[in-house]
């Protein structure tokens, strides 16, 4: 468990990909935990820097391919 610092989301579907973000901004608006947004802000960020997009593209295509 020591060896890894970083999680591949290779393996992640589309579908959880986007149920793994809207649970992140579900939480972090109903509880106002700032880090929740914070982290879903991060994960979208990163995903859409690698899909060459903008984030809500991103987003839009997760709704529409899912």
């Amino acid at each position: 468990m020591d060896e890894f610092s970083r999680i591949s989301v290779e393996e992640v579907s589309k579908r959880d990909m986007l149920m793994i973000i809207k649970a992140l901004e579900y939480t972090g608006e109903n509880t106002k935990v700032a880090s929740f947004i914070e982290l879903k802000d991060a994960i979208v960020k990163q995903l859409s820097s690698l899909a060459n997009t903008s984030e809500e593209e991103f987003i839009r295509y997760l709704e529409k391919n899912c």
